[in-house]
């Protein structure tokens, strides 16, 4: 495997390891990790370094929503000037081209369902290239970005009594 997609997939499951464990795992130098990453970021491979958080549990946290839109495309508007402007909100956490029976998936945040219903109804459903949209509020998150977001279950024995 290319040295670059060992060292990507090393850091997308934990971006605080050290140089010299990349290079202890992949069988490299030092050195050669720390370009190939310089070279990763600076070509706009990486992009973030982020951290999981589980917001269910921090009190005065966020809500989440997933948001499918239907587009009417104008004349030589594409996707991706809708998906520029739509990217530019301060609560649009991702927007995806979707196959299926909307065209666009966002994921937003805010403080409240109410906060998010606002923000859909008066910055999302205005825009004129929208035909329609559905709110799909987030309950509970499992899974983020491939982190299990529970506490792991303790195996209990019970005792025994002669």
């Amino acid at each position: 495997m290319d040295l670059a997609l060992n060292v990507l997939e090393i850091i997308e499951n934990d971006p605080k390891i050290g140089i010299s464990e990349i290079a202890s795992l992949t069988g490299s130098l030092d050195e050669e990790i720390q370009d190939c990453i310089n070279k990763l970021e600076m070509s706009g491979i990486i992009r973030k370094y982020k951290t999981v958080i589980d917001w269910d549990k921090v009190s005065g946290g966020f809500i989440y929503a997933i948001i499918e839109i239907k587009i009417s495309l104008e004349r030589e508007t594409g996707y991706r000037v809708i998906a520029d402007r739509i990217s530019k909100f301060q609560e649009v956490r991702s927007v995806r081209l979707i196959s299926g029976d909307h065209d666009v998936s966002l994921t937003v945040r805010g403080k409240s369902m109410k906060e998010v219903a606002f923000f859909v109804a008066e910055k999302i459903a205005t825009l004129p290239q929208v035909r329609s949209t559905a709110t799909h509020f987030v309950l509970k998150t499992y899974k983020e970005d491939g982190v299990l977001l529970r506490e792991p279950e303790h195996a209990h024995r019970l005792s025994i009594v002669p």
